[in-house]
């Protein structure tokens, strides 16, 4: 019976196959090649030696002596810098005429959804901006807003761009949705409200371009022909007339603002 069993390799051997057996153990445990760990960190001596476990506070013992910078807000505002991203504006021309062509490739850039276009068509009645479209209506929801800017870089005619604006808390969700007429930049001295037609003999290329740089006679007299009563005409602003260019969830953020800023103390 013991010569019918089935020999076992010896340790070492190669088994059936090709593998080679390990060499068992006390225990079942298994023999694994001896090395000793070298470390290729080199050693400190002295002094090093002695203040490394203190090394890691460092930079804490180096700040521990700076003065403490606190900004009081809102007492005192501090000024952000020059590329912070804050709210929105919808630019305008030299002359009055909005940016915006409603094409709303920034509506398709948002990656929150904030963003509501409607286009809509220029008449030679109701001429908004260049060209034959204009962004007939403009929301930002302000409550989805992450503020990143991706809506600036896809607008091709540059009329949005972000302001250093932060403020924009508020109570309610409706105050927080921000339509075109509180996202327009305010009306320039020398500029006409739009509608109005364009410079005569320009395009929009010419526009896009740059190449206008402010009113003419023409545009002045459409709007006083149909427009009598605009506060942006020059007789009328020479008469004291203000330009209504805030919407009411402007208005009524710029209240909450205010009242927000004495509740803090603001002086």
């Amino acid at each position: 019976m013991a010569e019918q069993r089935k020999k076992r390799p010896a340790p070492g051997a190669s088994a059936p196959g090709g593998q080679v057996q390990p060499t068992p153990r006390t225990g079942g445990a298994v023999d694994r090649p001896s090395s000793e760990y070298e470390s290729l960190i080199e050693k400190r001596s002295g002094l090093s030696e002695l203040l490394a476990p203190v090394a890691g506070f460092g930079v804490t013992f180096a700040n521990m002596f700076k003065p403490t910078v606190t900004e009081q807000y809102p007492r005192e505002q501090v000024p952000t810098k020059p590329r912070y991203h804050g709210r929105h504006q919808l630019n305008r021309y030299a002359d009055g005429l909005e940016k915006c062509i409603g094409c709303e490739l920034c509506a398709w850039a948002c990656p929150a959804d904030a963003i509501y276009v409607e286009g809509g068509d220029n008449t030679p009645d109701a001429q908004f901006s260049p060209g034959e479209r204009y962004g007939r209506v403009y929301q930002i929801n302000y409550l989805r807003c992450i503020f990143c800017g991706l809506c600036i870089e896809a607008c091709p005619t540059r009329a949005l761009t972000m302001t250093n604006e932060y403020e924009l808390a508020g109570p309610t969700r409706p105050g927080m949705i921000w339509e075109k007429q509180d996202l327009l930049a305010p009306l320039r001295s020398g500029q006409l409200a739009a509608p109005h037609p364009m410079v005569e003999g320009t395009s929009d290329t010419d526009y896009y371009r740059g190449e206008v740089t402010g009113v003419t006679d023409d545009q002045v007299a459409w709007v006083t022909e149909h427009r009598p009563d605009d506060p942006t005409l020059p007789e009328n602003a020479a008469k004291g007339a203000t330009v209504p260019d805030l919407g009411e969830t402007r208005l009524a953020q710029r209240a909450i603002t205010a009242g927000a800023h004495r509740q803090g103390g603001a002086r």
